[in-house]
């Protein structure tokens, strides 16, 4: 029931549900040489993937991934692209450490920030560009042009 996304099933959602179920101690875990359950690095991004807001919108001539990545700036930011097609973009953000200050209360999220997306097969591989400006990473890739169609193909008829 807690795939539910209004009112219908989401499979995705349950598969996230159930890894942000798992306490971190037995992520990982082996008994007998059989593997229980997935990794802790597995673990670690399917929360930062669910933690990671992003917005996908596709213009006439591209398409443009926003994702809010508070605090990072541009070098600590990564954009790749993995197996042909999934776009993955990720950074990780750590508490500043200084010696003489105490954190009372810690609200801000540290850790890693993930979000892969596969993309369509009209998008360009080579036309890949990223901006970074106020938090706020956009991705944008722009898209192949439509193939010509084709013209049918005209056989002249021979009279025997």
């Amino acid at each position: 029931m807690a795939g539910m996304v209004f009112g219908l099933e989401n499979p995705m959602m349950t598969a996230l549900q159930h890894l942000l179920d798992i306490p971190d101690g037995e992520a990982g875990n082996t008994a007998g040489g059989e593997k229980q359950g997935p990794t802790r690095a597995y673990v670690r991004d399917a929360r930062a993937m669910a933690a990671t807001p992003a917005d996908v919108k596709e213009l006439p001539g591209a398409y443009a991934f926003v994702v809010d990545m508070p605090g990072l700036g541009s070098g600590d930011i990564k954009v790749q692209v993995e197996d042909e097609r999934v776009l993955v973009i990720s950074g990780e953000r750590r508490r500043e450490e200084k010696e003489d200050a105490k954190y009372l209360r810690m609200e801000r999220r540290m850790g890693k920030l993930m979000r892969k997306f596969v993309l369509p097969e009209n998008a360009d591989m080579e036309k890949i560009s990223a901006v970074c400006r106020d938090g706020v990473l956009t991705v944008t890739v722009d898209k192949l042009p439509p193939p010509e169609p084709k013209k049918p193909k005209t056989i002249q008829v021979q009279v025997a």
